[in-house]
């Protein structure tokens, strides 16, 4: 059978155009786009031939916010009065409100785990893992982390910089020649470091569901990153190369190509035999060519609009390198500590992922947020900044944050999206306080 690139759903604006519900507010679209590689029928492989040039009918995204010419290290924001800190520790029943409250918001089940400054691990869950069987969320279950992927992706990219085996400032015509161009795409003038960052300007083409009949019938589809990017390039692009930021998970794949030109290997095999297999990470992996995710689990749902019933939208395809593996939250603390505690990178390099610029399509969201390499920063309201990536599926939320100095860490996991935008803004702003409150208090 063809396959063809199902339509992104019509209300993400910016960025990720994924892996979020297509009828969400502005806010929730925003966030959609920000976190996440669309829901798509995700590509492992295909065996169904090229896409059709024709199957994608979306806009090119426009902006035009300040030129980036250099990115700059990251400045701590002065600081403010912190909630929570002053009174004491942040504890066990703390987090267990806070995640109550996420819960109260229409999420069907909810996971969160902190480490805290001085070793704590705080477990909190609350809602439930299925709808049908009423089965509780289980502490330490598997979830689909979509683009909480990417900061995994971009450590492999700045250890193959290391290496010498590449360099951040490489163009992608040296590696990939010919295969970045058209309608004012131009590989020569984009580089390995605009890619990670968000800066090239890659029109995004990453497929994603526009509807829940769409996800029935799309969701065994299947795409190689060649079929995603040979789309993309019959496109404009959104920008020239480093004259604004605009999300893109069409990029990362991009970034995947490259890495298995250099190495020969799919991005994963690089990610579980340099992260996953040195940390430890026995129950991160790639989702590959499964539809499902390994039990222990949360089921993902969606309530695709006012009086319908919770759709479950836990089996697709979803592999790629914009959001392809599954983790558990202690293994996603675990590699968050590692990261910003300089056991995978360098300091020269490590300084190198953190070199932000303004995550501009992000701001009424998240102010302050800037984007380095394959990761976020954002301020604390105890001073100073903490490092994040997030990731959205259809229906599933992955939210995380490490301070500095990868002593703090926090993995929140929830499952259950919906079409209402002002109840999504209200959790993505209790998610917020969750994290900010973990890593200002856990001291």
């Amino acid at each position: 059978m063809h396959h063809t690139l199902p339509p992104r759903p019509a209300a993400p604006g910016t960025g990720h155009r994924g892996r979020r519900p297509a009828a969400a507010a502005v806010t929730a679209a925003v966030l959609a786009a920000a976190l996440t590689a669309p829901l798509a029928a995700a590509r492992p492989a295909s065996a169904s031939g090229p896409a059709s040039p024709t199957a994608l009918s979306t806009a090119s995204p426009t902006a035009s916010p300040p030129v980036f010419s250099t990115a700059t290290p990251a400045t701590p924001p002065a600081a403010s009065p912190a909630k929570e800190t002053a009174t004491g520790r942040y504890g066990r029943a703390r987090l267990q409100r806070d995640v109550d409250a996420i819960r109260a918001l229409g999420a069907t089940g909810v996971e969160a785990q902190v480490v805290t400054g001085d070793g704590r691990r705080l477990v909190a869950t609350a809602g439930v893992a299925d709808l049908r069987t009423g089965q509780p969320v289980p502490a330490g279950g598997h979830t689909r982390v979509s683009s909480v992927t990417k900061m995994f992706v971009a450590t492999v990219m700045l250890q193959l910089a290391g290496e010498g085996r590449l360099s951040l400032d490489d163009t992608v015509e040296r590696w990939l020649p010919g295969v970045v161009r058209g309608n004012g795409h131009d590989g020569r003038r984009i580089t390995i470091r605009r890619l990670l960052q968000h800066t090239a300007g890659v029109y995004d083409a990453y497929p994603a569901f526009a509807s829940v009949e769409d996800y029935r019938e799309r969701r065994y589809d299947r795409f190689t990153d060649e079929q995603v990017v040979a789309e993309a390039m019959r496109h404009e692009p959104a920008f020239r190369p480093g004259e604004d930021w605009l999300y893109s998970n069409t990029g990362y794949l991009i970034i995947s190509m490259i890495i298995k030109k250099v190495t020969g290997r799919p991005w994963h095999a690089e990610v579980r035999d340099r992260i996953s297999r040195p940390l430890g990470l026995r129950h991160t992996r790639w989702s590959g060519t499964s539809l499902d995710v390994p039990r222990p689990r949360m089921k993902g749902y969606l309530v695709p609009g006012p009086g319908r019933a919770p759709v479950d939208v836990t089996r697709h395809f979803d592999g790629d390198a914009a959001g392809g593996l599954i983790s558990t939250a202690p293994d996603v603390n675990r590699f968050l500590r590692a990261l910003a505690g300089g056991r995978l990178l360098s300091p020269a390099l490590l300084e190198e992922m953190r070199r932000t610029v303004p995550a501009t399509a992000f701001q009424q969201v998240w102010p302050g947020a800037r984007y380095g390499l394959g990761i976020m920063s954002r301020p604390l309201t105890c001073g100073g900044l903490y490092w994040n990536h997030g990731g959205d599926d259809y229906g599933y939320t992955a939210r995380t944050g490490v301070t500095a100095d990868g002593r703090r860490s926090v993995t929140l996991f929830v499952a259950g999206r919906t079409a209402d935008g002002e109840r999504m803004q209200a959790r993505e702003k209790a998610a917020a306080e969750l994290v900010d409150r973990a890593l200002c208090g856990g001291r």
